[in-house]
């Protein structure tokens, strides 16, 4: 039977999953991948289809544009197809968009870059309504009687240091590399920090935006829980220079929290 190919692009609240990829327990510990495969197979009379995604996002890290491409031998208009899948789908996963697609579309090996935005808050006490969304990070602590200055300066301090990052580094200790990739060199495009639009929420929320030809696993969040240290003075950007310059030395920081990361983009 022939196959049918559609480009998805999957928005999700990972609070709930252990992350993007099934991990072949028959969904014991609940992933994207198997609940989007599973609505695929009901729509399909539990036909064989295939599910494959562009990026591993991790236990407790959410999407907002996260790529797929759905194989199944069902003939369905996109619309309709998309219209089924979020009917079936749990409300934490929706399909935002749903196209055709060739049979050799690969939503891993042919995007160029994914963009990612880490979403944290400074404030003293944190936002039980944000917490799985929004990581809360003091970058000073509450008995060191300082005030929202003092972390403000620390907000300063890391947007020099996104600058380090920026263009074609070994990436090694800022990554959980296991040593099965070719090489852990990669090229950062954009690292920018910025007050996040979330006045109606109240408080100091802000967001980290890393665009990227590719990342190791955990990447993202051993970079910024690296400027997290640079807020708070316990390394400075030349510590950070020189892990690019001696890489393998060891890692700078423990690697930030996921409930605040999000993949935003993906591009071809």
């Amino acid at each position: 039977m022939n196959q049918q190919h559609y480009r998805v692009v999957i928005s999700y609240n990972g609070s709930d999953y252990f992350g993007w990829q099934d991990l072949g327990d028959g969904g014991e510990k609940p992933t994207v991948q198997f609940e989007v495969l599973q609505a695929l197979r009901k729509i399909s009379k539990y036909a064989q289809c295939v599910v494959t995604g562009a990026s591993r996002t991790d236990a407790g890290v959410h999407a907002l544009g996260q790529v797929a491409k759905f194989s199944t031998p069902l003939q369905i208009d996109p619309t309709m197809l998309q219209l089924g899948m979020n009917s079936l789908l749990p409300d934490t996963i929706r399909i935002r968009e749903c196209v055709t697609c060739t049979p050799d579309f690969n939503p891993n090996k042919q995007c160029v870059s994914k963009t990612y935005r880490y979403y944290f808050s400074i404030d003293e006490i944190g936002s039980p309504l944000l917490r799985d969304i929004v990581a809360h990070v003091p970058l000073v602590s509450a008995n060191e009687n300082a005030n929202l200055d003092d972390a403000l300066h620390g907000i300063e301090r890391m947007k020099v240091a996104c600058a380090a990052f920026i263009g074609q580094h070994d990436f090694c200790d800022f990554s959980a590399s296991d040593g099965s990739e070719k090489s852990t060199v990669r090229t950062l495009l954009k690292l920018d920090l910025q007050k996040s639009d979330s006045a109606e929420f109240g408080g100091e929320i802000y967001s980290i935006e890393i665009t990227g030809n590719g990342f190791l696993r955990h990447m993202v969040r051993y970079i910024v829980a690296a400027l997290f240290e640079v807020g708070r003075e316990k390394i400075t950007v030349g510590v950070i220079e020189e892990a690019f310059v001696n890489p393998r030395q060891g890692k700078l920081s423990s690697k930030a929290k996921s409930r605040g990361l999000h993949l935003v983009r993906i591009d071809y």
